[in-house]
């Protein structure tokens, strides 16, 4: 019974993985030496033999050590040490560090604060363990939510319920914008846990609910809220100057206020209630500017009219009075020319208003009576047509019979008078 050999594998020989056990023929022949792998022990002598040529160079001639092609601690002595210097190169250069634009680098050595680095670009500090550096970003803006969290319907109540002055609870939802001034008190005056900034949350929580314990739930629901976000900003930056945090608080900005969702609807009613009180006041103060002006005008106007009537009246009396006493001396020197003077004005001014035709009786009522008015009227009205219209030459134009009867009949009464005188 035959046993099959199981090939033997070896690192150093050259016909390594080239199917020693195919067909179990061994008789062919070994490949030459540059068809297989590296023999590793090769190399190691050739590398021994390189540091002792070196050494025995620098050092002098010496007896060659016994088996040339063994390990020599001299060559390996100087190995560890080019070793060890890439080492210690490769440590030093692991103190190389960028700084990038718009941070600063805090350098530690073995713990304890060194400087402060803020100038950006390529840096170099001792490696670890003698010096580690912390990067700290001062420009970047940050922002962090009280009340709530990514979204106001994600709200916090512990953080968002806060008691103002009228004894009332508001549900707010605010955010603080900040950015680091100070790297070294930001690393040194903060507490190093999982949230490095819990000092802003509650340093924003603390201010304000001081803020809004100071004012009504109406100032801070609707007429006040600008305000409030800026004395909370201040005394947040107040709160985190104390502690020496380095941190600058660039705004604080309320996303939501309003009451609690238990209340909310009769805090509603109450609310539209007061609204139509204000919109009644500014009705009726609307009312009174519109009524109260124009009253005033018209009691202005009706003690001027009065005041004029009165001036009226006094300076007609005074005139009639002394008008009276001239018309007395003149009739005093005249009695009875005055008094025909009297009558003769007396009727003028009455019949001067009236359109009758007195006839005297004593002529049995032979007068010819002309409407010299009406005729006058409608020669003035003939007149302003004639202008309108261009002139038309016609019979009419020449004096009728009528007119030269009229002109004949007046002749008459004219010389009739003359002969009655």
């Amino acid at each position: 019974m035959w046993k099959t050999r199981r090939p033997i594998f070896s690192l150093n020989d050259p016909g390594w993985g080239r199917n020693q056990n195919s067909g179990g023929n061994n008789d062919r022949p070994p490949p030459s030496r540059g068809d297989g792998p590296p023999d590793l022990d090769e190399l190691w002598r050739d590398f021994n033999r390189k540091l002792n040529s070196i050494f025995r160079r620098n050092g002098g001639s010496g007896p060659p050590t016994s088996g040339g092609d063994g390990p020599s601690f001299k060559g390996a002595g100087a190995g560890l040490g080019v070793v060890a210097v890439i080492a210690v190169l490769m440590w030093l250069a692991s103190g190389f560090y960028i700084v990038q634009e718009g941070q600063s680098a805090v350098v530690l050595q073995f713990g304890e604060l060194r400087y402060v680095n803020d100038r950006a670009g390529l840096t170099w500090r001792l490696p670890y363990p003698v010096q580690t550096h912390e990067l700290v970003n001062v420009e970047n803006l940050r922002q962090i939510e009280v009340g709530y969290r990514s979204n106001v319907k994600n709200k916090v109540l512990k953080e968002s319920l806060i008691l103002t002055q009228d004894q009332s609870i508001v549900d707010i939802q605010y955010a603080v914008q900040y950015r680091l001034a100070n790297a070294r008190d930001w690393l040194f005056n903060n507490n190093p846990g999982p949230v490095p900034d819990e000092i802003v949350r509650q340093s924003a929580e603390t201010a304000m609910r001081e803020v809004v314990g100071r004012k009504g739930v109406d100032q801070v629901l609707y007429e006040e809220k600008e305000s409030v976000a800026k004395d909370a900003r201040t005394l947040t930056q107040a709160i985190l100057d104390r502690y020496k945090s380095g941190v600058v608080v660039v705004d604080v900005r309320i996303q939501q206020a309003q009451p609690p969702e238990q209340v909310q609807a009769a805090f509603e009613d109450a609310n539209k209630a007061a609204q139509d009180r204000e919109r009644l006041i500014n009705e009726g103060r609307a009312y009174a500017n519109d009524v109260i002006p124009r009253a005033s005008g018209t009691a202005a106007r009706v003690l001027q009219e009065a005041e004029a009537y009165k001036a009226r009246v006094v300076e007609t009396a005074q005139g009639d009075a002394s008008r009276f006493k001239q018309v007395l001396t003149e009739y005093a020197k005249a009695p009875q020319v005055t008094r025909q003077r009297l009558y003769l004005e007396t009727m003028q001014q009455v019949l001067s208003n009236t359109s009758k035709v007195y006839l005297d009786s004593q002529s049995n009522g032979n007068l010819l009576y002309l409407p010299l008015d009406k005729l006058m009227g409608a020669a003035g009205a003939d007149t302003a047509r004639a202008s309108a219209a261009p002139p038309v030459p016609t019979p009419a134009d020449r004096p009728s019979d009528n007119a030269t009867d009229l002109r004949n009949r007046g002749d008459g009464l004219r010389s009739r008078d003359r002969d009655s005188r």
